[in-house]
């Protein structure tokens, strides 16, 4: 493997060695702290435009299995402290290095990793790139934006989907990067569900006569989706309604309220949620980089918080038969601590009798 170096647009330098493609990258740095999933963290559109870091030092034990996919690889770049060239896995097919090189994206390992987190932690996320040296100029790495990635990952056209076993339910997904085991997730409840791209206008989707709508995760930032916004906002109120993700911002941002970009972000399989309704706390799946300002929301109520920083994890809006919740209910591999979020979805589009 040859020398590489881990650049940060503050002026940061780690030296590594090079994986995965051999080719140079730029986008926003961010931190995973999964210890497993490196699977799903791969194929998540959420990550479009983002170098992903796994806290987690050794990774690629279990190789790569498509099955597992959750959807494109869209993220730039992949840093780890260490890979396994040999996994150990009878569902393995190939290793993290063939898969990094098949999508085309560069790797750096050998990079202390935790060192890069903590400096993250403290200055916040930053552009970076993976390039064989380091160079003289980094004006146009701190000006690299990284935006417009709905558009990139999302559904281009319409497309049905069967549910599993007996239909209960006709459910819209309207898809902003959209993660496969949501499909699964509703599908195995008895949703039969129609994705359509994020465009689809609100005329359109009422015109399906479905049962209810969930708007999908999805990467970037929330507020420059003003036409998905606008689209949303005609819909709320019209049937019952659930946001998961970026689709829990994009609720928000039609109702009037406001999200603010975070630090450093939540990402990982181990982020504490506190229902505020019953003070129960889950641990649960998280990828985002923004929030909601709870105390912006016109309507609404805060339902759940992030326990480490108190931040908007949830939102009930009782009188649109709507709610949102930031983390992710369908997280494979885990944990599957919220998974009754698409219990009560179905429970809510049942109880207003739409359903069949």
């Amino acid at each position: 493997m040859s020398k590489s170096y881990l650049i940060l647009s503050d002026g940061a330098v780690y030296e590594g060695e090079r994986f995965g493609a051999e080719r140079d990258a730029t986008g926003e740095l961010v931190f995973n702290t999964g210890v497993v999933g490196y699977i799903e963290t791969l194929t998540d559109p959420s990550y479009w435009g983002q170098i992903i870091m796994q806290t987690f030092p050794a990774v690629g034990n279990y190789g790569v299995i498509e099955e597992d996919f959750e959807g494109k690889c869209a993220c730039r770049g992949y840093v780890v402290r260490e890979w396994c060239p040999e996994p150990s896995n009878f569902r393995s097919q190939y290793t993290l290095d063939a898969f990094l090189k098949k999508q085309g994206i560069p790797g750096i390992c050998g990079i202390d990793t935790r060192a890069v987190t903590q400096h993250i932690r403290e200055c916040g996320v930053m552009n970076a790139m993976i390039a064989d040296r380091v160079p003289d100029d980094l004006s146009p790495l701190k000006a690299l934006n990284i935006s417009g990635g709905v558009r990139e990952v999302c559904a281009k056209e319409k497309t049905l989907c069967p549910a599993t076993g007996k239909r209960l339910c006709n459910v819209t997904l309207i898809d902003y990067g959209t993660k496969r085991n949501i499909l699964r997730e509703l599908q195995n409840r008895g949703c039969a569900v129609t994705v359509v791209p994020p465009t689809t206008p609100a005329e359109e989707i009422l015109a399906d006569h479905p049962d209810g709508v969930m708007l999908s995760n999805g990467p970037g930032d929330p507020a420059e989706n003003t036409a998905c916004i606008a689209e949303v906002k005609k819909l709320l109120g019209k049937l019952p309604m659930f946001g998961l993700c970026l689709g829990h911002q994009l609720m928000a941002l039609a109702a009037g309220g406001q999200t603010v970009k975070l630090k450093y972000g939540h990402r990982g399989g181990n982020q504490p949620v506190t229902d505020t309704q019953t003070g129960h706390t889950y641990i649960t799946s998280q990828n985002h980089g923004y929030a909601v300002v709870s105390e912006s929301l016109p309507v609404g109520r805060l339902r759940f918080v992030n326990a480490n920083d108190g931040t908007c994890e949830g939102v009930d809006y009782p009188e649109w038969r709507a709610f949102s919740v930031q983390f992710h209910p369908e997280a494979c591999a885990g944990p599957r601590d919220t998974s009754v979020m698409f219990d009560r979805f179905v429970n809510m589009m049942k109880e207003v009798n739409l359903c069949l």
